[in-house]
């Protein structure tokens, strides 16, 4: 997955006409196969990302996948700042695929990698500036005076005496006038929109129901589809015994044997689900029927020697310093499969036609979905219309095209739309997992208790190799997405070496909140604590020594541990914290926690947050904390194990989630700052099992390598 270049400001916006009259802004990104000027099509309006039609209405195509993160809300935000309008005055509608809405950060057209914000921060501010200075000078031309008499003000452009036009009495004359060149941006400091904690437009909708996830969507006669998929992973359909008996059941339409397995068929949900029940299949168990847990960790382990991976980091001489080191450290960390577990299962309704095919599909990955969708039901990626839907939960799931084939392939046996929905059993027993990993970590200290040397050897399969397998075709190259958290180590050490071996399963891993910084972060943080106690040094004051020369990093750390009292915890009640940055954003987090009895409390969890210049701080702070509970649930329970290549974990009754009433208090203290905007759906994820973990340690003397905490703690 390589990154796109950011082109200039204006090297990719462009305006047209449209039909009915109007302005539109429009964006192409050189190299993406696109012309940088696109004219009005046949038929219809180019796509784009802002339109402001005369009858007022503002519409922006939003290029990212709303699923909770509020992007949504932001983007427009973005839009609205410099067009001075409310955000109330913009429409939001989802974008089709297209090369134009191809996020740069990434390659592809995807919402994930925490980039939403960050790449739109400039590119959607210029799309608002650009219409703002054609409207203006519309509407000058029309009274015949100089543009810089005139003024903009809630949707209208208005003139020194006092005369006025809405933007939609001006926007065809707009659209007929020369692209300006470097528009003028809104100073930080005259904002009055974005850095405000605006409320979500998406919430009413989601309140009284009108909103549309994927599981809602409804099709003048559609039918509906239940799937059943090979139970051992990797496995294959062998027959169906009993295919014409069950196609006589009440509502039943269809049985169909797809690239997934089988999808049966009905009026109703329900009667598929029974349908399938009854089905008689024979499964080919593939070559996973003897995969199980232990093997997987077996290998990991078997992997696990220092120096045999890529060289990600290499500062000094990490090795000599270790030979030579007065106090040398060593230790291993272990973590398990982790299931995404959205709350929305996975679904698909597709509807196939012998000229085109259309999807509605909550997708993180739209241009994907295009062309999987395409080839399911043997059409061109063109004939293919994908119709982006709220989703319920993503984290990484949605990244997946699992789901999408055999809606398209029953829809196109049956002659009819059909909605597939996958039972949380299928998707749970059926996910792209987390990945596991297996991480050795060493560390030395001379005789004054300073930290010289740092090594850390990173093992796990790659997901980028499945999903991007150019990313990492060169041998010598790394997995940029396994060795997060792991290759920007922070801290003041001479001699550092990281380096990653990848290593595979035999079963499909997939993308999962926050990527290799949950698992690097975890490893490097606890073993920082290590080192600390090692050196007789607070953990705090151990780490703070060695941020001399990272300003944010520091900052985020000393914010933490001022709000959360660092070192006067209650009594009985004792603290760990962790570090790290990610997708542009530095924080800290101090878990505050007690043991007795065995039994673990998480009682408060601090963070401090750097994430740069913040859209809606009300949504980067909701961001945040549903971070931490994410992180906190996984490191508490999280583990899908495998036994004859098979799931055991089916549902939430073993699956285990946190629950209201084990909810820690979450205090959240985001810091102003004028960087550029960074992520802030992922990182606080990864931060939540060091924390925790080390604040066990505090609390019993008991160091935690490897997770779920709770299965620990029981051995």
């Amino acid at each position: 997955m390589s990154a796109v270049r950011d082109p200039g400001r204006r090297e990719f916006l462009k305006w047209s006409a449209f039909a009915g009259g109007g302005l539109v802004i429009a964006v192409a990104l050189p190299g993406c196969g696109r012309k940088k000027v696109l004219g009005s099509t046949a038929g219809g309006m180019p796509n784009a990302w802002l339109r402001i039609a005369g009858d007022n209405t503002i519409t922006i195509l939003v290029d990212k996948s709303e699923m909770g993160q509020g992007v949504y809300t932001a983007l427009p935000m973005l839009v609205a700042e410099e067009l001075e309008v409310p955000l109330a005055a913009i429409r939001v509608e989802a974008a089709p695929p297209g090369p134009e809405y191809v996020n740069r950060l990434i390659g592809v057209q995807i919402t994930g990698g925490s980039t939403s914000v960050r790449e739109g921060w400039d590119k959607l501010r210029e799309a608002g500036a650009t219409a703002r200075v054609m409207l203006v000078q519309a509407a000058a031309e029309a009274w015949r005076v100089d543009a810089s008499e005139c003024r903009v003000e809630a949707g209208r452009v208005l003139n020194a005496d006092g005369d006025a036009l809405t933007y939609g009495q001006v926007a065809e004359a707009a659209a007929k006038l020369p692209v300006p060149k470097d528009v003028p941006l809104k100073s930080p400091d005259a904002f009055t929109l974005i850095g405000t904690p605006a409320r979500r437009t998406d919430s009413a909708g989601k309140v009284d129901g009108t909103a549309q996830f994927g599981i809602d969507v409804r099709l003048p006669g559609m039918l509906y589809g239940a799937l059943a998929q090979p139970p051992v992973l990797g496995g294959s359909l062998g027959s169906i015994g009993n295919q014409a008996v069950v196609e006589q059941m009440p509502g039943v339409r269809k049985v169909v044997a797809t690239s997934s397995g089988v999808v049966a068929v009905a009026d109703h949900y329900w009667q598929a689900r029974k349908a399938l029940a009854a089905l008689k299949i024979e499964w080919d168990a593939g070559p996973n029927a003897a995969l199980d847990s232990r093997s997987i960790a077996a290998r990991l382990a078997k992997a696990a020697k220092p120096g045999s991976g890529i060289a990600v980091r290499s500062d000094g001489d990490a090795a000599a310093a270790l030979g030579t080191g007065a106090k040398v450290l060593r230790a291993t960390y272990r973590l398990p499969l982790l299931a995404h577990a959205t709350l929305e299962p996975m679904n698909c309704t597709a509807d196939v036609r012998a000229d085109g095919c259309d999807v509605h599909v909550g997708t993180q990955w739209q241009d994907a979905a295009q062309t999987t969708a395409a080839k399911a039901a043997g059409l061109d990626p063109a004939q293919v219309r994908i119709h982006t839907t709220l989703l319920g939960g993503g984290f990484g799931r949605r990244l997946e095209l699992d789901f999408i084939p055999a809606a398209v392939e029953a829809s196109k046996a049956v002659g009819k739309p059909v909605q597939v929905i996958w039972s949380r059993e299928d998707d749970m027993t059926h996910d792209a997992y987390r990945p596991p990993a297996h991480h050795a970590a060493a560390g030395a200290l001379d005789g004054d208790g300073r930290l010289v040397a740092w090594q850390l050897h990173l093992v796990s399969p790659s997901v980028t190799a499945r999903m991007f397998p150019a990313a990492v075709a060169d041998p010598k190259v790394a997995d940029p997405f396994a060795v997060e958290a792991a290759q920007n180590y922070p801290y003041d050490v001479p001699n550092v070496a990281v380096d990653y071996r990848r290593e595979e399963i035999g079963i499909n891993v997939g993308y999962w909140r926050s990527v290799s910084h949950a698992l690097n972060c975890f490893t490097a943080e606890s073993f920082m604590d290590e080192l600390a106690h090692a050196a007789r040094q607070d953990p705090y004051e151990f780490r703070r020594n060695l941020l001399g020369k990272q300003p944010r990093f520091r900052r985020a750390l000393e914010e933490t541990a001022a709000m959360a009292g660092w070192g006067n915890a209650p009594s009985g009640r004792y603290q760990g914290i962790a570090l790290m940055e990610g997708y542009g954003t530095y924080l800290a987090q101090v878990a505050e926690v007690s043991v007795a009895g065995g039994r673990l409390q998480v009682h408060r969890i601090c963070c401090a947050v750097d994430c740069g210049r913040m859209v809606n701080p009300a949504i980067v702070e909701s961001q945040i904390e549903s971070g931490i509970v994410f992180g906190l649930t996984a490191a508490l329970w999280g583990e899908i194990t495998l036994e004859g290549g098979r799931a055991q974990q089916a549902n939430f009754d073993s699956y285990r989630l946190l629950r209201l009433n084990e909810m820690p208090a979450i205090e959240v203290k985001l810091l102003e700052s004028a960087e550029a905007p960074g992520g802030v759906g992922e990182p606080s994820t990864a931060l939540v099992a060091p924390a925790v973990c080390n604040a066990i340690y505090a609390a019993t003397g008991r160091r935690l390598r490897e997770l779920p905490i709770a299965k620990a703690l029981r051995t």
